[in-house]
């Protein structure tokens, strides 16, 4: 499996990136868009924006490093202020997506934007130069 695959790991990586930022993002438009919208001067407004702002730029690859990183630590409090009060489990305190957006976002923190973003079009366009 490694050596099909394997070719095409930069293209899954990306596939990977672009997902988790969109719905990531459109987890944050929820909140500052939707019927229950919060004010975004609150804790969840501010999450909402960071979700929002966040899982576009992760999705298109532009800044995707920082921006995952500051998604990654605003993921990590969310899980530790809202759902671990309710027992150590995250299946049992319903915060499997907050971990697994945290560790996501991590990785994609470590490795940049990668193929297929705006920082590898901006990166070709200035070596032509």
């Amino acid at each position: 499996m490694q050596r099909f695959l394997g070719r095409y790991s930069a293209f899954f990586y990306a596939l990977l990136r672009i997902i988790s930022g969109a719905m990531f993002a459109w987890h944050g438009s929820q909140k500052v868009f939707g019927a229950n919208s919060k004010p975004l001067t609150s804790l969840l407004g501010i999450g909402g924006v960071i979700e929002l702002v966040g899982g576009i730029l992760i999705a298109v690859g532009l800044c995707a490093s920082i921006a995952a990183f500051i998604a990654s630590g605003e993921m990590a409090v969310a899980y530790f202020k809202a759902h671990s009060p309710d027992g150590w489990n995250p299946v049992q305190n319903h915060g499997e997506l907050a971990v697994l957006y945290c560790f996501i976002f991590l990785y994609i923190a470590s490795q940049g934007s990668g193929v297929l973003s705006l920082d590898s079009i901006f990166r070709r366009s200035k070596l032509r130069r």
